[in-house]
C-alpha cells in the first residue's frame, strides 16, 4: 500500500508506492513555516497509517468471510469497515478533538480512527490549503482502492500487483490468460500489470496444459512431471505438484489458488485453517525411528510465503511450467512445446475458472 514520508529538506510530504518493478513517488503537500520540523515526520505516519487500513479492506475483503448479513460475523464486520471510506473526509476536515476535560470520542473503527489522528494533525498544523491537499490524496488512495477491486490496476491502484486478495477478478484472470497465451512460459508483465491471485489461476491453468503435454511425449504422469524436471534444474516442486494432483482430482484453478492463497493469509494471521493435517504431521514424527527434529525443521504449515502468498504461488506456477518445458525439450518431437500446449489449454478452457 502507499507509504508516506517527510522529506525535511523541501518540508514537504511525499507518497510513493510499488509498481512490481519499483516505487514511484509523489509530492502530496508542502508544509508551511515551522509545522514540517513539528508535525511532518507525525503527519506521514498518521497518512501511512490510514492507508494501511484502507488497503486493508481489499486484502481482506468481505466476501472472504462468509454472509456478511450475520450480524458481529467476521464478514459483516469487514463489509462495515469498508463502508467507513464515506466518512473519512468528515473526519480529516472535522476531527474529534479533546474536550475540556482532556476526554476525546474514540471510534472503534481502525479506518475511521486513523482518519480523525490524520485530522488532529491537520488540526495542530492549522492550514486551510494543506487540509485541502491531504483530503484530496486520501480521496485518491480511496478511488485506487475502489479500482482495484474492480480489476483495474491503472495508476495508483497499480501497487494491487504487490499485495494478495483472497478473492478473484474475472477481468484479470483473462488479462492474465492472454499473456500466457502469448508466452505459455511467462512474462515480466504477470508480476507487473496484473492481480498475482488472479494471474496464479491462470497460470494454473496453463500449468496443468504444460505438465498434459510434457508428460504425452515422455509417458510421465502430469503430476510427475514437475519432480523429474528438479533433475535437470532445481525448482519448486511440492506446490505446483499439490496444485496439479488437485486439478488432477477435479477441483477448478480457481478452487486450488483461492484455498492456498486462504492457508497463507491464516497463517500470516496467527491462524490455522487445516488443524487435521497438523496433527497428522505431529502424529508421523511421534511414530518416527529417527531424528524428528530433522522432520519438524523442513515442515511448514503453509505451502507458500504468507508475506507476499500470491506473488510467491506465481512464481512457483511458473517455475512448474518452465520445468514441463525442460522435460519436454529433452524428449523427441517434431512440434514446439508452447504450439503443443496452447493447443491442450484450448481443450481445457472450461476449467479456467
Amino acid at each position: 500500500m502507499t507509504r508516506y514520508a517527510y522529506d525535511s529538506g523541501a518540508a514537504t510530504v511525499v507518497a510513493t508506492w510499488g509498481t512490481g518493478r519499483g516505487d514511484v513517488a509523489e509530492t502530496v503537500a508542502s508544509l508551511p513555516g515551522a509545522a514540517g520540523a513539528a508535525h511532518g515526520v507525525e503527519l506521514a505516519a498518521a497518512l501511512a497509517s490510514l492507508a494501511r487500513f484502507q488497503w486493508r479492506t481489499y486484502t481482506h475483503p468481505a466476501t472472504a468471510a462468509g454472509d456478511p448479513d450475520v450480524e458481529n460475523g467476521e464478514a459483516w464486520r469487514r463489509q462495515a469497515e469498508r463502508g467507513r471510506f464515506a466518512k473519512v473526509e468528515a473526519a480529516l476536515r472535522t476531527p474529534n478533538l479533546p474536550d475540556e476535560d482532556g476526554c476525546m470520542l474514540v471510534f472503534y473503527s481502525p479506518i475511521e480512527e486513523s482518519a480523525h489522528h490524520v485530522g488532529r494533525v491537520l488540526h495542530a498544523i492549522g492550514d486551510a490549503d494543506l487540509v485541502d491537499r491531504v483530503v484530496s490524496e486520501v480521496l485518491t488512495e480511496q478511488s485506487a482502492i475502489t479500482a482495484a477491486e474492480l480489476g483495474d490496476l491503472a495508476g495508483r491502484a497499480r501497487q494491487a500487483v504487490e499485495l494478495t486478495r483472497p478473492e478473484i477478478s474475472p477481468v484479470q484472470v483473462h488479462a492474465a490468460d492472454a499473456l500466457l497465451r502469448a508466452n505459455p512460459l511467462g512474462t515480466i508483465d504477470l508480476f507487473t500489470e496484473l492481480d498475482p491471485a488472479a494471474a496464479s489461476v491462470a497460470a494454473a491453468h496453463w500449468l496443468r496444459a504444460a505438465a498434459a503435454v510434457a508428460g504425452e511425449v515422455t509417458g510421465l504422469d502430469p503430476v510427475d512431471v514437475v519432480a523429474e524436471a528438479d533433475d535437470i534444474e532445481a525448482l519448486q516442486v511440492e506446490t505446483p505438484t499439490v496444485v496439479l494432483e488437485r486439478l488432477g482430482a477435479g477441483e477448478t484453478p480457481t478452487q486450488v489458488v483461492v484455498d492456498l492463497i486462504a492457508d497463507a493469509i491464516a497463517v500470516s494471521e496467527g491462524k490455522v485453517r487445516d488443524l487435521d493435517s497438523i496433527m497428522e504431521a505431529a502424529q508421523e514424527i511421534e511414530e518416527r525411528d529417527d531424528d524428528p527434529g530433522a522432520w519438524t525443521d523442513g515442515y511448514r504449515i503453509c505451502r507458500l510465503d504468507p508475506t507476499r502468498p500470491a506473488i510467491d504461488l506465481l512464481e512457483d506456477l511458473l517455475g512448474g511450467i518452465r520445468g514441463c518445458w525442460l522435460v519436454f525439450s529433452e524428449a523427441d518431437s517434431d512440434v514446439a512445446f508452447e504450439d503443443a500446449v496452447r493447443i491442450e489449454a484450448d481443450a481445457e478452457t472450461s476449467r479456467l475458472q
